[in-house]
């Protein structure tokens, strides 16, 4: 039986800098979550597949894990990067975006569109954007693909949930009008990808009782074959939590989504945080 391997990321964040009157955090919903966590991993492997699992809420700092910093290839989740690192250059005065160009990021980031990609990947120094991005939010397990094509750039699960965390409280850098402008074309996210490939795997289907905003990935064929799929967004009305999930799968293209899904509700059942 072929080997393979799923990383799993998950952060439950909650936006910070929030100028408002919070009540009691909700404890219930996240009561027993490691031993969940650690059930998703142990499922995932049963059918020959490995999971790396964390979890952070940020305004309780409740973690949960299971294992956690190996690198993987993040496959479109990349183009959060390209497009953190242009719309800092354009709140810099660095760049102008035309009409068109914002047109693009939309779809880059709605539908994960790969022609737009290349075209800012390109247009920004390729690797050049990857090395910025480490550099603002502290990426230590993040590098740069070393053929220099976009979808193979490597991260960990604590640098996605690190990325996630600092993007919603400004500390990357990004303004909040900016950070805006991602976070409000991932709860636009298309049922399909500009490939026509199916986008609700994981987060969207797994939280289908929550609001989601997320940036989702995908390509095969990865170690021999095996289907590469990645889950990351931000969950809920106040952008509280956030979470991204990745999966390496021996089994079909279907299979390996249904299999994301499925670690997302056996981590919360009833699809709510």
């Amino acid at each position: 039986m072929r080997r393979s391997w799923a990383i799993v990321a998950v952060a439950l964040v909650m936006a910070g800098g929030q100028a408002q009157a919070w009540g009691a955090p909700p404890t219930a919903p996240l009561d027993g979550l490691q031993a969940r966590v650690q059930q998703a991993a142990a499922d995932a492997a049963g059918s020959g597949a490995e999971m790396d699992i964390v979890v952070l809420d940020r305004r309780t700092g409740q973690t949960a894990s299971s294992g956690a910093g190996r690198p993987f290839p993040i496959a479109s989740v990349v183009k959060l990067f390209i497009a953190d690192d242009l719309l800092l250059q354009q709140s810099q005065g660095g760049t102008e975006l035309s009409t068109a160009d914002r047109a693009s990021l939309d779809a880059m980031l709605r539908s994960s569109d790969d022609g737009a990609a290349q075209m800012f990947w390109d247009r920004n120094g390729q690797n050049a954007v990857i090395a910025r991005i480490t550099s603002r939010y502290g990426l230590t397990g993040t590098t740069a693909p070393a053929n220099r094509h976009w979808d193979v750039t490597q991260s960990t699960a604590s640098d996605l949930v690190r990325y996630y965390d600092m993007l919603l409280d400004g500390t990357g850098g990004l303004p909040p009008e900016q950070a805006n402008i991602i976070i409000g074309d991932l709860a636009r996210s298309t049922p399909t990808g500009a490939d026509g490939y199916p986008q609700r795997f994981g987060i969207p289907d797994g939280l289908y009782a929550e609001p989601v905003a997320v940036k989702q990935g995908w390509f095969c064929c990865w170690n021999g074959g095996n289907q590469l799929h990645v889950s990351t967004g931000v969950i809920g009305p106040d952008r509280r939590y956030v979470m991204a999930i990745g999966s390496l799968d021996p089994t079909g293209a279907a299979t390996a989504r249904d299999n994301v899904t499925r670690a997302v509700k056996t981590m919360f059942p009833g699809g709510k945080v």
